[in-house]
């Protein structure tokens, strides 16, 4: 009964992945993969906490949430920072990060 939700969240995952290995030039994008990444693991974890009747997976749902949330501003301060000193976001020009 609850497959049909897991094949989603597992499309959900597949697709997240193949955006960071298809897309590796454009940061945004490899930005919004992660976060399908993230939003899909939550999704397996709500879908595990229906089945078995737990609550514990529910609030690590919100964590994950919370922390998908936290690294999308970082990472798009980060972006925006970039952007203003080099006037471009290309992943090929990141190589003056390297410390």
């Amino acid at each position: 009964m609850y497959y049909k939700y897991i094949i989603v969240a597992i499309l959900l995952l597949l697709l997240g992945v193949l955006g960071i290995v298809l897309n590796r030039g454009h940061l945004i994008i490899m930005l919004m993969s992660i976060e399908l990444i993230l939003l899909a693991a939550s999704f397996l974890f709500l879908i595990n906490s229906v089945v078995i009747d737990i609550l514990i997976e529910q609030i690590f749902t919100i964590m994950i949430l919370t922390v998908a949330a936290a690294e999308s501003a970082i990472g798009l301060a980060i972006l925006v920072a970039y952007y203003r000193i080099k006037g471009t976001i290309a992943v090929k020009s990141l190589n003056w990060l390297r410390g």
